[in-house]
Formats: C-alpha cells, structure tokens, sequence
C-alpha cells in the first residue's frame, strides 16, 4: 500500500502536531490495535512519525486479546478497538471517559485463491450450498476473542451446518485468514474485509449475505495510565480526520451496504 504525504490527509486543515513535537520532544506511542485496522493504523502511524517526530510501537492481535492484554496491566497509549470494547474498558477505567472517537466501519466479507472460480454467496441458501461444497475453508478462531471469527460461528449455525464443515475448517489464533487460502491451503476465507484486501494472492468475493452480516464499529481510545497523552490525543485525531474518508473506504474501513 502507498503511502500518500501526510499534507494531503490533512487538506483543509491545520496540520496536527503534539505540543512541542520535534526531535527534542519525540514520544513513543504504545498502541494495542485489533487485526481489522492494521493497514490503515500501521500507515498512518509512519505518517504521523514523519509530521511530529513520535514513533509508534504496535501490537496487533484479536479485540479480546488485546482488551486482556489491558485488563492484565500491559502499558498503552492509544487502543483501537470494537466500539463495544471500547465502551467496557471505559467502565474498568482502562480507558479514559470522553476519549472514545470512531473510525471506521468494516463488514465480513469472503474470499478464494486469485484465479479460482467464484463461488455464489448472494444469498444465505446460496453461502449455505457454497460453503457445504468448498473442500476447505479458514476462518478466525472465535474462542481468541476474534470478532469475524466469534459472529462467522454463529453464522454457521444459523446456517445449520456448524457440524458438517467442522472437519474441513481450518482456526488460526490471529492474523489474516486470507493468507491460508493465498498458499493454497484452503479454498474459502471469512474474515473482516479490511483483513482480505491486503492479502496478495487472493480475490474478495463480496461480503456476506445482508442477513448474515455483521457490520463492526472501530473505534479509538486514550488509555487511562498513558504515560504520552498530548501525542496519544494527537494520533487519535488524526485517525479521524474527514480527509481520510476515502483513504478508509478504499481499504474496507468504510463499509455500506
């Protein structure tokens, strides 16, 4: 992914810089990110260390990995998480009240290898019949706290088919699914959208059925012990600058149906 000149983000704004951002001011930014934001949060955070000076340090894993990681203790700044998440460690005080800012908008999508026939998911009889052909499929494994994987569960057993795909399913703890099906180790990939579009080797199919889907609000937040404030509330803002709107749609942060 390209990256575009900070400026251009910021157009018809003024340019965002932490009180007294410089080399002599440089911070460290410690964020806890989930998986579904990684592209955009990764770009960003070189844009913004090239604006301010700051660098950020980042973790990306499941939204219930990382509220543990939280809950545990783990040293933050800013955390990119499910508005939902968001919300409940506002409530344990891990998050400072008032901090929350939303970002972005991201649906479940599907995918196969680059190349490969384009199975019908229109609709759930259709996704149903897809899914019982397929000879493999990979998904997020929802008992780590995955948010694709914990609603693609439920999907399969609204679907009533949980247990005639278990043998072929393939879990993977966190990361992008997509790339299981990129190596040729599984056919179908369900995963957030935004975590298929970076994956060389693979085609996005569309996103699930209306009636199927899950649409996940991610939302940042200012850690309460944050030991860089002034340049946490900084990266906050910038991540939800107006200017970035199609920069969000383009890599599935912005989903509409």
């Amino acid at each position: 992914m390209k990256t575009i000149g900070f400026a251009v983000w910021l157009a018809g704004g003024a340019v965002l810089l932490a009180a007294g951002a410089g080399p002599a001011a440089a911070a460290e930014i410690k964020v806890l990110s989930a998986g579904a934001m990684k592209s955009i949060v990764t770009e960003l955070g070189e844009a913004f260390k090239q604006e301010t000076g700051h660098t950020l340090s980042m973790t990306f894993d499941t939204v219930g990995a990382q509220s543990k990681r939280l809950s545990g203790g783990e040293a933050a700044d800013v955390v990119v998480l499910t508005d939902v998440a968001i919300d409940q460690l506002e409530g344990q005080s891990l998050v400072v009240p008032g901090s929350r800012v939303d970002i972005a908008r991201v649906g479940v999508g599907v995918a196969v290898r680059e190349g490969a026939p384009r199975p019908d998911i229109s609709t759930p009889d259709a996704l149903k019949q897809t899914l019982l052909s397929a000879k493999s499929l990979v998904y997020v494994d929802p008992a780590r706290g995955a948010t694709s994987g914990v609603h693609f569960a439920s999907v399969l057993q609204r679907l009533g088919i949980a247990e005639a795909v278990k043998s072929k399913t393939i879990l993977i703890p966190t990361g992008f699914a997509a790339e299981v099906v990129a190596r040729g180790e599984a056919e179908i990939c369900v995963h957030q959208i935004s975590e298929i579009l970076p994956v060389k080797g693979v085609t996005l199919i569309g996103p699930l059925p209306r009636e199927l889907q899950k649409v996940t609000i991610y939302s940042g937040g200012l850690a309460a012990k944050s030991a860089q404030p002034e340049a946490a509330r900084a990266f906050l803002a910038l991540l939800t600058r107006p200017a970035l709107k199609p920069k969000l749609a383009a890599a599935g942060l912005d989903y509409r149906e």
